[in-house]
């Protein structure tokens, strides 16, 4: 028999036996709770927000595997911040992000993101700033983008 695969996001290191976990794997016949103790073990370092992830279960054996997804960008921006959502509207600021609090998020996500450099990571992760009208450092991240394109902030990549 295939193995099934079901994906879900739950919230890091509260996952429970009910929906949509649950019912999706009574089927397979797998010890649930198992399941979802291992799913919030991999994922109490998400505490708070969203994180997808994947079962894949084999039904005629009963074993299976959990793999976790890395949460968004915008949600590790959130909780960093301690923020509910991004700006709606272009001329409010939904807070200030230290630079720093920017390059750590950018290291946890430079495995999924599609660059190169961890200097190119801080700025996908200050673009997502932009379009949630998060500033960094006081300023708008744009400008930080602008900056660091100059060498302004070289010294945080080193090492």
């Amino acid at each position: 028999m295939a193995k099934l695969t079901i994906s879900s996001l739950v919230s890091g290191g509260k996952a429970t036996a009910g929906p949509p976990l649950g019912p999706a794997l009574g089927p397979t016949g797998v010890n649930i709770g198992k399941v979802i103790a291992t799913i919030n073990e991999k994922t109490k370092d998400f505490a708070g927000v969203d994180v997808p992830v994947k079962v894949i279960v084999d039904p005629s054996t009963k074993e299976y595997e959990i793999e976790v997804g890395m949460p968004p960008v915008s949600a590790l921006i959130k909780k960093e911040m301690g923020i509910e959502k991004g700006s709606g509207t272009k001329d409010t600021v939904a807070g200030d992000i230290p630079l720093e609090k920017v390059l750590r998020i950018a290291k946890v996500k430079s495995e999924s993101l599609n660059t190169a450099s961890l200097k190119n990571a801080v700025k996908e992760v200050l673009g997502t700033c932009v379009s949630m009208n998060i500033t960094c450092n006081g300023k708008r991240a744009s400008e930080v983008i602008n900056e660091i394109n100059q060498g302004a902030h070289d010294a945080l990549f080193k090492g």
